[in-house]
């Protein structure tokens, strides 16, 4: 069972951002860099898929050199090798920019199994995966929490507004992990020492055969025009007063003398 798991670099939840000059994009020189939280979840169950029924699992990403650190992380957890898409040409991307390139790199690629974070935490688009699975053919489940591969086919549990349904598909397939699939393992020392020595191979995208002027910034059909904080709010207030009357007569003379809602 050959599985490949889309992997984005994105900035910890955790790091303080801020807006650069352009107000166009945030500044990245104290960021931290990890792994998207949900593609976390797409790595352990792609290590699942690999214990239960063999095979391997590739790592894939566009992205900056950085972005290596990320994917030596999901080679620690247990992947085989890994594949980052760097070339300059790509940056400023919109998401069918980005799934053209991942797109293009699966196939050169042996895939059985897809897999994606439902969602990146930075961009929140949550259009790359289905972008890539339309762009190469293949069957698409999304919102995954449970899934079961049998004689060629993939049985998934997914989450929808009040509740889940299961759907089936041949394989190959891609499907993006949900909160719940599964519980992320943490890389052993083991593991990050036999991760410096996994296979680790840089494209760009001449050799994918894509060429520059179709991705990137120029190309893009939906692009960051302007970053803003939300704006400042005022403090709440509390009402004074001896009783429940005087209290609510206090709190309806500002509203109708400073906030003027009534």
């Amino acid at each position: 069972m050959d599985v490949v798991v889309l992997l984005k670099q994105v900035p910890d939840t955790e790091t303080l951002i801020q807006i650069a000059e352009d107000k166009a994009s945030i500044r990245t020189e104290d960021v931290k860099w990890v792994i998207n939280p949900y593609d976390e979840f797409a790595v352990e169950e792609g290590l699942r898929i690999k214990e239960k029924h063999g095979g391997k699992v590739t790592i894939l990403s566009v992205g900056p050199e950085r972005a290596v650190q990320s994917i030596r992380t999901a080679l620690a957890m247990g992947a085989e090798e890994g594949v980052l898409i760097d070339d300059p040409a790509t940056q400023g991307s919109d998401a069918l920019g980005t799934a053209k390139v991942l797109a293009a790199a699966l196939k050169q690629m042996d895939y059985d199994v897809i897999i994606a974070g439902q969602r990146a935490v930075d961009v929140d688009g949550y259009q790359v995966p289905a972008a890539v699975a339309e762009l190469l053919g293949i069957a698409q489940v999304s919102m995954v929490i449970k899934e079961e591969i049998t004689d060629g086919k993939i049985r998934c549990e997914r989450t929808v507004e009040g509740g889940t349904v299961v759907v089936e598909a041949d394989l190959p397939a891609l499907f993006t992990t949900q909160r719940g699939i599964n519980e992320p393992r943490y890389a052993s020392l083991p593991g990050i020492m036999k991760a410096k020595k996994k296979p680790l191979a840089t494209r760009t995208l001449s050799d994918l055969g894509i060429d520059p002027s179709d991705v990137g910034e120029a190309h893009a059909k939906c692009r960051v025009t302007h970053l803003a904080f939300p704006p400042e709010r005022s403090p709440g207030r509390i009402i004074e007063g001896e009783t429940v009357e005087a209290k609510a007569a206090e709190l309806v003379r500002l509203l109708a003398e400073e906030a003027k809602v009534i």
